[in-house]
């Protein structure tokens, strides 16, 4: 719609210019500079209203006034009698035409410039226009050597468009995929293209000395002393309301945890753990195993720690396996993940993954998480660890995503912790020195966004058992206005309270 608005307002603007300056010379042509101006107005709006940067609409928009000046200035001069006008106005659309295909087609879309980290084995995903055949596009493949294959199979289609996505895979050549792509974008069957990034789980860094904490939870699991992480949540006095208003869930919610695996045999683990496929019950990486202790272990059994309830009646745990042992994922990997999620009926997903992403919208993320939203999921993503603003990351920075920073002990922000200020829902959690499960019935203490967004997807869980119509947006307005101020004010957001959260929920 935009660069119809764009194109049009560019071409009528042209038209009214030489028509006023033909005009004048008789009666004046009043009446075309108002639609003159009405003509500006709607291509400037155009450009401006784009998804390109800033930088590339102040030049898209200077190089184009300026054509629009030459124009005026010829119709001025030339533009005087009328056979001259006719041919002209002839000139004129001709030239309109050659600077369309040379230089406006592609003006206001956002560049998709090859990526070192696209997927060599699949480097874009492409969404095809609703009701169109891929067969179509056959004869661009075979001449840049490509394939395509669906990327994704949603058991429910009719909530989203998912299945209109293919994967390209083409010679890796970045001229010859810059080649592809814009004969794609110019197919007029081809609603996105963005490339299939690959994403890697930061390496996993030896935490400090463990500190000791004397607090006494009302349960036996001898990691306690190691959580300073449940201090600063304030998790006694969770398990003492819980217990005290005999809060009962309504439903055991599932979360999902999408990453290297989860050791479901753990000790700590395999009592809160229901499997999806066996092969996601292994974890070569240990990754995923980490972050499932940290949203759902199993409390009060003399082993290891704990989560979110003394009598673990709450809350079950899942793996869903999107990265390799190595730690990797690409971007289809991960929506496959959510999808599966969904499809599972899984009550939060949580993504301790993530990377930087140059593209200027996540359209394939936020479709996937529009997917599992309306299968009743609340999806949770870590920051990221560059130090850096998260709304470059994905995928926190897809719309209908809660993004999670990690606080130290000192409730500041982590020294690595991506910030969320430009996130429409960005909370905090403890994320250093946080101890927890790993394969092999062991502990270890790590550091990362990625052990502060379980401790926010465990929580939601908790409160999806108790309201299982619970959304996005209620989840974390509830996390929001019960949180704790940080020191480090909007770059975090709100540290998480428990107690509150589910005191909150419980007065609605």
């Amino acid at each position: 719609m935009l660069s119809i608005l764009y194109v049009a307002g560019f071409g009528l603007s042209a038209l009214f210019l030489a028509v006023w300056f033909y005009k004048q010379k008789r009666d004046g042509g009043a009446f075309f500079p108002v639609l003159l101006l009405m003509a500006i107005a709607a291509f400037v709006i155009g450009v401006i209203s784009s998804e390109i940067s800033l930088d590339q609409k102040m030049l898209v928009l200077f190089r184009d006034l300026m054509v629009l000046g030459f124009i005026g200035i010829f119709s001025k001069i030339f533009l005087k009698k009328f056979p001259v006008f006719l041919f002209g106005l002839l000139l004129l659309v001709l030239g309109i035409r050659y600077y369309y295909q040379h230089f406006m087609q592609f003006s206001l879309q956002a560049p998709t410039t090859v990526q070192e980290n696209w997927d060599p084995d699949g480097e874009l995903l492409m969404e095809l226009s609703e009701g169109q055949d891929i067969n179509v596009l056959m004869p661009i493949f075979e001449k840049f050597n490509a394939t395509a294959d669906r990327a994704f199979s949603p058991a429910r289609p009719d909530l989203t468009e998912l299945d209109d996505y293919f994967l390209i895979d083409t010679p890796n050549d970045p001229q010859t995929i810059k080649d592809l792509q814009r004969e794609l974008e110019a197919s007029g069957i081809v609603d996105w293209l963005e490339g299939n990034e690959v994403i890697k789980v930061d390496p996993l860094e030896p935490a400090k000395k463990l500190p000791e904490i004397n607090r006494k939870y009302g349960i036996n699991d001898p990691g306690l002393e190691h959580l300073w992480s449940f201090e600063v949540m304030h998790m006694d006095a969770l398990y003492d309301f819980l217990d005290q208003q005999k809060v009962k869930p309504k439903k055991t919610a599932v979360v999902a945890i999408l990453d290297t695996g989860v050791d479901a045999k753990h000790e700590d683990i395999a009592g809160n753990f229901k499997t999806t496929k066996s092969k996601y019950d292994t974890d070569p990486r240990g990754h995923g195993t980490h972050c499932a202790g940290i949203a759902g272990a199993v409390s009060n059994n003399h082993k290891g720690v704990a989560s979110y309830s003394r009598n673990n009646g709450f809350v079950k745990l899942t793996s869903i396996k999107v990265l390799t042992a190595s730690g990797m994922g690409t971007q289809q990997m991960i929506i496959n993940g959510i999808i599966e999620a969904a499809d599972k009926g899984v009550d939060v997903i949580s993504l301790s993954l993530g990377g930087y992403s140059n593209q200027a919208k996540q359209r394939a993320y936020e479709k996937a998480v529009s997917y599992a939203n309306k299968a009743g999921c609340i999806v949770v993503a870590a920051a990221g660890n560059s130090n850096r603003n998260a709304k470059d990351f994905a995928p926190v920075n897809a719309n209908g995503v809660i993004g999670v920073t990690a606080i130290s002990e000192d409730l500041s922000r982590a020294v690595f912790s991506n910030t969320v200020q430009d996130l429409k829902m960005g909370v905090a959690a403890p994320g250093t020195n946080i101890y927890s499960t790993i394969p092999g019935d062991k502990y270890a203490s790590l550091n990362g966004t990625s052990m502060a967004t379980p401790y926010v997807s465990g929580l939601i869980g908790l409160l999806k058992s108790l309201e299982p119509k619970l959304d996005t947006r209620q989840a974390y307005e509830l996390l929001h206005s019960s949180g704790e101020a940080t020191k480090s004010g909007a770059e975090t957001g709100r540290l998480i309270q428990p107690v509150g959260a589910v005191r909150e929920l419980l007065k609605r």
